[in-house]
């Protein structure tokens, strides 16, 4: 009689409507490659741009970011997740060219259940709470924050009144609504030419630097908060902060214990971007480098990791985050924001931040889904 376990089934669920689509992928090829196989098995699910949701294939290199290759999801099929509780079965309910029963509907074809689901998607529509909505309606186990810390920390308007509220330091800001912005626009650019510049302007619900722009006079700004409303009606406007950029990785607590956080890491943009845009993110070779653990006093770097973890339980957060933190030539720390899908490519920060700290990138994996299965589904 064999004792050989049966392995748990992870859907890793990527690429989604959002601009971040394509980073969404690559987070995707990074995850398949270094999960534990002899422990998991992977259920790929690709949400094409219109919001279908596909089996996914197995070639990494197609999912890979690089100058030159955008990953994009593509093929034929129409999966779903159950959204009755106790069942936990992913079918695909037909292609769109296969040929209707007599009953003229299109065959459903049974993909097994699945223990947990990884989303591994950035940006709106899957790291906004959406899909975490979807999933707490069916009872599904699934990685990373819940509905609330998703949908309150992706927007970040909505992100600076939570940390506020707990007393977390964070830098001068103005929001200019979709309403604001077609009624009264100058107002708008008054409000926020209050402040000092620099200012960054960008999309209140978007990431991986996507729609950001650094503006140095009120006369570029009008411009920019058009650029950042073509991902995002409602827009953020930050005062730039002279200081650093320190970042620090978060992990939930297991059972009731509190939250663990990694070593920081500092953002050096050498050359050739201005602040760390997406081209720097993703793209850059050599102009950024990922320094860590970050050279910080150690009174500071206690401070800041302290910080990270309750501005992690102000958030709600469970899973993982990654704060980041803006550290000026004074010792003040600013919270700049919190990520509940950060960067996770195995050369992401939040990855590397954790391989410092002493965790390999198949070993946080792990973690991440086990803390998801150990996790009580519903309310808590």
């Amino acid at each position: 009689m064999s004792t050989t376990q049966p392995k748990t089934r992870v859907a890793l669920v990527y690429g989604g409507r959002s601009s971040e689509h394509a980073v969404s992928c690559a987070t995707a090829a990074g995850v398949m490659s270094a999960i534990d196989a002899d422990r998991y098995e992977i259920v790929p699910i690709g949400i094409a741009r219109d919001g279908r949701w596909v089996l996914g294939g197995a070639d990494l290199a197609e999912l890979a970011l690089a100058r030159g290759h955008t990953p994009e999801v593509t093929g034929r099929g129409d999966l779903r997740l159950p959204l009755a509780t106790g069942d936990r079965s992913l079918v695909d309910v037909g292609a769109a060219d296969t040929a209707l029963d007599a009953a003229g509907a299109s065959p459903v074809s049974a993909l097994g259940e699945v223990d947990v689901v990884f989303p591994l998607l950035h940006g709106p529509f899957g790291e906004d709470g959406t899909i975490q909505g979807m999933l707490e309606l069916g009872d599904i186990p699934y990685v990373g924050c819940g509905v609330l810390a998703s949908a309150s920390m992706m927007d970040k308007h909505a992100m600076k009144g939570v940390l506020a509220s707990h007393g977390l330091p964070i830098g001068p800001f103005v929001t200019i609504t979709d309403r604001q912005w077609c009624t009264d626009p100058q107002a708008a650019l008054d409000a926020a030419c209050a402040m000092t510049f620099p200012l960054f302007v960008k999309p209140a619900r978007a990431g991986s630097s996507v729609g950001i722009s650094r503006v140095e006079t009120r006369e570029q700004l009008e411009a920019a908060v058009e650029a950042a409303r073509i991902h995002d009606p409602k827009v953020v406007v930050e005062q730039g902060i002279v200081g650093r950029e320190i970042e620090c990785g978060v992990l939930q607590g297991r059972g009731h214990d509190a939250p663990r956080t990694s070593l920081l890491g500092e953002i050096v943009v050498e050359s050739g971007h201005g602040f760390y845009d997406f081209d720097a993110k993703y793209l850059a070779e050599s102009e950024v480098v990922l320094s860590c653990p970050a050279d910080l006093p150690e009174a500071d770097a206690t401070r800041i990791r302290a910080l990270a973890a309750e501005a992690f339980e102000a958030a709600g957060c469970e899973g993982l985050a990654r704060v980041d933190f803006f550290y000026t030539p004074e010792g003040e720390v600013l919270v700049n924001e919190i990520n509940t899908m950060p960067g996770f490519t195995p050369h992401s920060m939040y990855p590397q931040m954790w391989l410092a700290s002493g965790m390999s990138y198949q070993d946080l994996i792990t973690e991440l889904i086990e803390l998801a299965l150990a996790r009580r589904v519903g309310l808590r």
